[in-house]
């Protein structure tokens, strides 16, 4: 029987390559695409095909763009006062959804991968904060301590978004080091 599904478990195999698709999960949408509902898995297919054809990483920031300069790297009205260093391009489009931060961005890959010189240049262009939105982890304070280290010249204001225990969630279900940062970053009510 599976040699008959060869290629329906490709099918499968392939979705679950994507982040959170289990094995489930992947048998469950692969049916749907080849059994339920050809058009959208066709609309999907293009979808792919189109966004793999068009994206790339933007000059500036490492965001996703269209284009060699992103629509925020762009945008004259943004603050470029405030530099927001993240993990990766994703993180971007999470805390562009609420509209809350007017600055500019700079994706930060991998330490391998780190353009301090490109950084520099960015940071020297009038930048006078750094805010760091990462996932706090030892390897990430690391990573912070080196990029003030070399940007330490600029004067610049270093920054990290808070830490700490999420709204609704109970304290036995905070892991160690969070409820760490929680203590030690506690506001005055």
């Amino acid at each position: 029987m599976k040699h008959s599904l060869e290629k329906f478990n490709k099918l499968v195999d392939a979705l679950q390559e994507l982040p959170t698709v289990g094995q489930k999960s992947a048998t469950r949408l692969a049916y749907h695409m080849v059994m339920k509902d050809n058009f959208t898995a066709l609309k999907i297919a293009h979808a792919i095909e189109n966004a793999l054809g068009s994206l790339k990483k933007c000059r500036s920031c490492g965001g996703m763009s269209e284009d060699e300069l992103c629509a925020i790297c762009t945008d004259e009205s943004r603050d470029i006062r405030l530099l927001c260093v993240v993990e990766n391009a994703k993180d971007i489009l999470t805390i562009e959804e609420n509209g809350l931060f007017e600055g500019r961005y700079f994706v930060l890959d991998s330490l391998d991968e780190l353009d301090i010189s490109h950084l520099k240049d960015l940071v020297g262009s009038g930048v006078e904060e750094v805010i760091f939105a990462m996932s706090p982890s030892i390897a990430t304070d690391a990573m912070i301590l080196y990029i003030e280290d070399k940007l330490t010249q600029s004067g610049v204001r270093f920054s990290r978004i808070a830490q700490g225990v999420p709204t609704g969630v109970s304290l036995e279900n905070i892991d160690m080091l969070s409820l760490a940062r929680a203590l030690q970053d506690r506001v005055k009510v």
